[in-house]
């Protein structure tokens, strides 16, 4: 078994498109989309519309959710961004998104943690706002009752793997169009990965297990960087012009 697994796309099409043409230039046919399609200051329209064209297995990620049943008191810049943008046929496609899902009987995907879309897995916050490597019994607790050997999270925009003692791996393929932002728990917090290049995982299964290999992939970055200013965002800016956010 050959996949390819994306996450954190929101809404960038540019960064998408790049990492789909990739995949297909390998030759990978199957791709895995782990959640936070659209939500942001970019292309939320275009994206929904070509990842339901595509309808790769999809699950739905925290801003997903948000997205599908909004709430007009805590609807923030970007959500307002992506409402002018979104049908009802946008909403219904988010809506109907599984929050975990189990892919050929071997693969278990999540947006954060089996149990939590919100909640990081593979990084915490301490108390100083610094993010560091989760403990691995904390990782492990986490992945209790899940049998799968591959298990695939997103949400922090951070590409990691994680082997856990009894042999399964945990892998978070990274964004593919987000690569910094700032996080508001527990603490006020940045994540910012250093490279404003579009990121995705390819995993394969081997005799001696499965194996993992991270893509980074330049594209036109610069335009949406541009658009995100227009819009009103300047930390999504930064972060799309220079992988940080300052």
């Amino acid at each position: 078994m050959k996949f390819a697994a994306i996450a954190d796309v929101h809404g960038n099409c540019v960064a998408l498109e790049a990492v789909l043409a990739d995949i297909a230039a390998v030759g990978i046919t199957e791709v895995l989309n782990l959640g936070d399609h659209v939500s942001g200051p970019l292309e939320a329209r275009r994206t929904a519309d070509l990842l339901i064209e595509r309808g790769f297995p999809s699950i739905c990620g925290d801003q997903d959710r948000r997205l599908a049943k909004p709430d007009a008191a805590s609807t923030g810049v970007t959500d307002r961004l992506d409402y002018q943008q979104l049908d009802p046929n946008h909403l219904e496609w988010l809506g109907n998104l599984p929050p975990t899902m189990v892919y050929r009987d071997e693969v278990f995907l999540c947006h954060g943690t089996p149990r939590s879309d919100t909640t990081y897995w593979l990084d915490r916050v301490n108390d100083a706002a610094i993010i560091q490597a989760s403990p691995i019994d904390d990782v492990e607790a986490e992945a209790f009752g899940i049998a799968q050997s591959l298990i695939l999270c997103g949400h922090t925009h951070i590409p990691r793997v994680v082997r856990l003692r009894d042999g399964r791996l945990v892998v978070n393929p990274g964004s593919v169009g987000c690569p910094g932002y700032i996080g508001k728990r527990p603490v006020i917090h940045t994540v910012q990965t250093g490279t404003p290049n579009a990121c995705y995982a390819i995993l394969e299964r081997r005799p001696l297990g499965w194996n993992v290999t991270f893509r980074y992939l330049p594209y036109d970055h610069i335009s949406m960087a541009e658009m995100a200013r227009r819009n009103g965002l300047p930390e999504w800016a930064s972060a799309l012009a220079t992988g940080w956010v300052m």
